[in-house]
């Protein structure tokens, strides 16, 4: 699905695609993940808490899809969650490039997920009063590029998955495959390590959900990406598939 080559947001290019090769970018050890409970503890007996994740542990190396299947409920996005920073579970230790996630602070660990991690939502999130090319550079405002040069890496993504011809367009002018595919260049726009992937295809026909997996598959070549469905073929295009019930881990495969 890649039209060109994605451009590389920083200096080192060399160096980081050596880095890239063949590492663990995402470990998780032992994560258990209570809703309603504070610091990993019951506030009293009588807080109703859900236990999303117990005992959860995997592993995704650079270069790997990573499938999570399972009923709703089963804890993949709060997988997805804890391995974007959004959460801290309230047992076990989650790494990103070989830094615990705990250890850090709120702000730190928002650092790090604006610099390693791009996120695909399944309905987009996209704003709807900005153009593709704005949207697509967002998440490079806060990295201090020039204006101009936030403007040429978004038209370069752009270009690269297809969507040269839209850049201007709002999200409200563009198909839902095309609204995915600008959602996958914002997420690549920092040239992040890790992609996580919640129903990449949830909102999408068959025919262009394969476009988008084509294009996930593309991207996870020097990356590593974690992505939950329920969707077989979505499935399909991962190394390694794991299937999560009642928050714990039921089967690898």
């Amino acid at each position: 699905m890649f039209t060109h080559s994605v451009p590389d947001s920083r200096s080192s290019a060399t160096d980081r695609t050596d880095e890239r090769e063949s590492s663990t970018a995402v470990r998780l050890e032992g994560v258990t993940h209570r809703y309603g409970a504070t610091g990993g503890r019951f506030r009293s007996s009588a807080d109703r808490t859900v236990t999303a994740l117990r005992d959860v542990s995997l592993e995704v190396s650079t270069g790997t899809i990573v499938g999570l299947e399972g009923p709703s409920g089963s804890g993949k996005s709060t997988v997805l969650h804890a391995v974007s920073g959004l959460l801290v579970p309230s047992d076990g230790s989650v790494e990103l490039l070989g830094t615990d996630l705990a250890g850090l602070s709120d702000a730190e660990r928002t650092r790090l997920r604006r610099r390693h991690i791009g996120i695909v939502f399944q309905r987009f999130h996209l704003l709807p009063s900005l153009s593709a090319r704005a949207n697509v550079a967002l998440p490079l405002v806060q990295s201090g590029l020039p204006r101009r040069d936030r403007r040429k890496r978004a038209t370069a993504l752009l270009e690269a998955v297809g969507l040269g011809d839209r850049t201007t367009h709002l999200p409200g002018e563009l198909s839902g495959g095309e609204r995915q595919r600008v959602a996958i260049a914002r997420a690549l726009s920092t040239d992040p390590d890790v992609i996580v992937a919640d129903e990449p295809t949830g909102e999408l026909d068959t025919a262009t959900g394969a476009d988008v997996l084509e294009l996930l598959t593309d991207v996870g070549r020097d990356r590593a990406v974690l992505v939950a469905s329920h969707d077989q073929a979505t499935l399909e295009v991962a190394d390694r598939v794991v299937t999560l019930c009642d928050g714990r881990v039921d089967d690898v495969r």
